[in-house]
């Protein structure tokens, strides 16, 4: 299983950044015909969405458009839920490897949904922590 960070969602929306742009759209393209599952977190779901009302705040995106984006990636990929199982993986994630606390929530959620593998440019990647291979498509 698969999972996205928030990066890679924004980046490909990203006007000032046509190489990261280019590269995020190329893989989020691949990942939609991958035979492996793929998910976005919930915290993914929430930063984009608040990424997205900033677009729509700016003007940059209207009403409409932010809906059908939205609509769309919640079509194309699995939105994994929270439950108590990540806090308390995001806990022994944080206390194991010194992560931040969001970035444990991050991780603890993939680990929790089965993913082994998550795409961020966050954290070291690429690396593995705590069984989940995190690799930067920007490098």
């Amino acid at each position: 299983m698969i999972a996205i960070d928030t990066n890679i969602l924004i980046y490909s929306f990203d006007r000032n950044d046509l190489i990261k742009r280019n590269k995020a759209r190329s893989l989020l393209r691949s990942l939609r015909s991958s035979t492996e599952e793929v998910i976005l977190p919930w915290q993914v779901v929430g930063e984009f969405l608040r990424y997205l009302r900033s677009l729509q705040d700016s003007k940059v995106l209207g009403r409409a458009d932010l809906e059908r984006v939205f609509a769309r990636y919640r079509r194309l990929f699995t939105i994994q839920l929270p439950s108590l199982d990540v806090l308390d993986n995001a806990l022994d994630l944080s206390a194991r490897y010194s992560l931040s606390h969001w970035d444990s929530i991050l991780l603890g959620a993939c680990r929790v949904a089965g993913a082994n593998t998550l795409y961020t440019e966050d954290m070291g990647a690429p690396v593995v922590i705590g069984g989940i291979q995190l690799v930067n498509p920007f490098i």
